[in-house]
């Protein structure tokens, strides 16, 4: 039975939505375009489907009905929702390992041998689960759960974004010469 999920979305989704490149999403984020993300996992920004239509019809941005009906159709069980205050906790790699006192390495081994929950939602690429999701996994698979780090993942702690574009560099640039 499928879970209700909000309708999120990574770059990927945004980019999917409003018929552009992936990175021309993550270039709004970066000029400030796109708020600040509803939720970050695993250093992963994520948007409510309402933060970003909100863009729609803004400066050429549009979103058409049939990219957003095939992306609420993406989602079973998906659902509106518009304040981030209302999100369910969600995990992503990072934080279940934390939950499960592992690391990401044996997210992944487990994901791919199926020996964890199926993620409740894919983004990006990447699997997200509910906490409930992944509690009741290791309670059924017999698997510790850390308290603690549940504990602090309910008080809102999580992994800081990741970074993203090209790092400064010391190295003087490149001649013409040098670029051929």
């Amino acid at each position: 039975m499928a879970r209700q999920m909000p309708y999120l979305v990574g770059h990927t989704e945004i980019a999917g939505l409003f018929g552009i490149e992936r990175q021309t999403s993550q270039k709004w984020r970066t000029e400030g375009v796109l708020s600040e993300p509803d939720l970050l996992a695993s250093g992963n920004p994520y948007w409510l489907l309402a933060t970003v239509l909100r863009l729609d019809g803004h400066n050429g941005r549009e979103v058409s009905a049939e990219r957003l009906a095939r992306y609420k159709d993406s989602v079973p069980g998906g659902y509106m929702l518009e304040d981030p205050v209302d999100l369910p906790i969600l995990l992503g790699s990072k934080e279940a390992a934390l939950v499960l006192g592992t690391d990401e390495r044996a997210i992944a081994r487990w994901r791919h041998r199926r020996t964890i929950a199926e993620a409740d939602l894919l983004l990006s690429r990447s699997p997200l689960w509910l906490l409930e999701t992944i509690t009741s996994d290791a309670a059924a698979r017999g698997r510790t759960v850390v308290a603690e780090a549940v504990d602090e993942i309910k008080a809102g702690l999580r992994a800081a974004q990741k970074p993203r574009g090209r790092k400064g560099s010391s190295a003087a640039p490149a001649s013409e010469s040098q670029l051929g």
